[in-house]
C-alpha cells in the first residue's frame, strides 16, 4: 500500500519560513517524481515545486526563489523549504507522486499517481 505522509505545516507570521515534509512508503521512491501543490479553499489544486528522480528541480509561479524542494532517496522523503512566506490566508499543502516512466511534466496535478492528506498552511499578518 502506498503511502504518502505530509508533515510541518502551521501558522507561521508572514515574512517567516517553514519546512514541510513528505515520507513516501509502499513502492520504489526511486521510480518516482514528486512535487509539492497547494489548494485554497475553493480553488485548484496550484503547482509549487517538483523534483525528479534524479533531483532535477522546478518551481512554479507561487514558489519563485522563495522555496526550495529536496528528496533524500535513501530516507524516503521530499522536503519544501519555504522562505519569506506572504499572507495569504490558509492553504492545504499536498505532496504528490508521478512515476517517471509516463513521462511528462511535474506541473499538472491530475497526472499524478498518489497523494498524501495534506498539511495545512497559514500565514498571518
Amino acid at each position: 500500500q502506498v503511502q504518502l505522509v505530509e508533515s510541518g505545516g502551521g501558522l507561521v507570521e508572514a515574512g517567516g519560513s517553514l519546512t514541510l515534509s513528505c515520507a513516501f512508503s509502499g513502492v520504489d521512491f526511486n521510480n518516482y517524481n514528486m512535487g509539492w501543490f497547494r489548494q485554497a479553499p475553493g480553488l485548484e489544486r496550484e503547482f509549487v515545486a517538483g523534483i525528479q528522480w534524479h533531483s532535477q528541480r522546478y518551481s512554479g509561479n507561487f514558489a519563485n526563489d522563495r522555496f526550495t524542494i529536496d528528496r533524500d532517496n535513501a530516507k524516503n522523503t521530499v522536503t519544501l523549504r519555504m522562505n519569506n512566506l506572504k499572507v495569504g490566508g490558509k492553504a492545504r499543502y499536498y505532496c504528490g507522486g508521478k512515476g517517471w516512466a509516463g513521462g511528462g511534466g511535474l506541473y499538472t496535478a491530475r497526472e499524478y499517481d498518489y497523494w498524501g492528506q495534506g498539511t495545512q498552511v497559514t500565514v498571518s499578518s
